[in-house]
C-alpha cells in the first residue's frame, strides 16, 4: 500500500508596493536645490567675466568671452600666502583639538568621579560663551604672552573655542562602545591607555572625523581672532585677506569674486568627501 503525498500549493509572495512619490516634497527639494546652486553659478560665472563687462547684461548669463585674468590678478596679490597661513591654522587647530579632547572625553566617559563630571560640565559651559564676550581679556592675555601678531595667537583661541563641541561629540560617541569590550580587554591585562588607543579610538572614528571637520571649518572661516590678534600682512589668513581685498579690488568685482572662489575650493572639497561622517556624528549627538 503506497501512501499518497500531497504537496501544499505554492503561495506566491505578494508584490511589494513601491512607495508613492510625494510631488510636494519633490518640488520643495527642487526649489531648495535652485536656491543653493544659483548663487554658486553666479559666483563662478561672474569671476570669469571681464572687469569692463561686470555690470552689463544679465547677471545670470554666462560670459560670452570668459577669462582667467581675474584669477591671475588675485594669485599675484599674495593669495598663496593667505592660503598657506589658513592651512597652517586649520591643521594646527585640528591637531590640538584631537590630541586634547580624545583623552579628555575618554576620561569623562570611563571615570565616575565627581572631578571628571565637574570637568565635563565645565567644558560644556564653553558652548554658551560667545567669542565676542572675551575679546578684550583674550587680547590682553595674548599681548602679555608675546604671541600678538603671530599664527599661534589665532590657533590657540580657535582651538579653545572648538573644544566644548568636540568634547560633547566625542563623549556621545564613546558612550556607544559596549562595556563588555572594555571588560574583555581588562581581562587580557590591558591598561587604560591601551584601551584608549586600541579600542576607543578605532571604534569612535565617526566622532573623531566629525570633530576634525568641525574644527577645520571653524578655523578656516574664522574672522574675529585674525582681525583682533594679528596686524602684519605676513600673518593674515583668507577671511581677513578677503576683507582687505574689498578695498583693494573695490571697483574690480570679478577679481573679488575670483578670490572668493579660490578660498572656497579647498575647504569645500574636504567637506564633499567627509560630509557623511559630519552629518552622522552630529545626528548621533542629537540622538542622545
Amino acid at each position: 500500500m503506497t501512501a499518497h503525498l500531497t504537496t501544499a500549493p505554492r503561495v506566491r509572495p505578494k508584490a511589494r508596493r513601491r512607495p508613492k512619490g510625494n510631488p510636494l516634497v519633490g518640488l520643495g527639494t527642487l526649489a531648495w536645490l535652485v536656491v543653493v546652486l544659483v548663487p554658486f553659478y553666479t559666483l563662478l560665472s561672474s569671476s570669469l567675466t571681464r572687469q569692463d563687462a561686470a555690470l552689463d547684461g544679465n547677471p545670470l548669463a554666462f560670459p560670452a568671452r570668459p577669462t582667467l585674468e581675474n584669477y591671475n590678478t588675485v594669485l599675484g596679490s599674495g593669495f598663496l600666502t593667505l592660503l598657506t597661513n589658513t592651512a597652517i591654522v586649520a591643521a594646527a587647530t585640528v591637531a590640538i583639538v584631537l590630541l586634547l579632547c580624545v583623552p579628555l572625553s575618554y576620561v569623562a566617559v570611563r571615570t565616575r568621579s565627581r572631578l571628571s563630571s565637574l570637568a565635563f560640565r565645565t567644558f560644556l559651559l564653553g558652548v554658551a560663551i560667545p567669542a565676542q564676550a572675551v575679546v578684550v581679556p583674550l587680547y590682553l592675555l595674548i599681548a602679555e604672552t608675546g604671541l600678538y601678531d603671530s599664527l599661534a595667537a589665532v590657533i590657540l583661541p580657535t582651538a579653545a573655542f572648538s573644544m566644548p563641541v568636540a568634547v560633547l561629540v566625542l563623549t556621545s560617541t564613546l558612550r556607544d562602545i559596549s562595556e563588555e569590550l572594555y571588560e574583555a580587554m581588562a581581562l587580557d591585562g590591558a591598561t587604560p591607555l591601551r584601551m584608549l588607543w586600541q579600542l576607543a579610538v578605532p571604534m569612535s572614528r565617526a566622532g573623531i572625523s566629525t570633530v576634525a571637520i568641525f574644527s577645520a571649518l571653524q578655523a578656516w572661516n574664522g574672522f574675529l581672532f585674525p582681525l583682533i590678534l594679528t596686524q602684519s600682512e605676513e600673518q593674515r589668513v583668507l577671511t581677513l585677506g578677503l576683507f582687505n581685498f574689498m578695498g583693494q579690488f573695490g571697483l574690480n568685482v570679478p577679481a573679488l569674486l575670483a578670490a572668493v572662489v579660490l578660498s572656497v575650493i579647498p575647504i569645500f572639497t574636504v567637506y564633499l568627501f567627509a560630509r557623511r561622517a559630519l552629518v552622522n556624528g552630529l545626528m548621533g549627538v542629537g540622538g542622545k
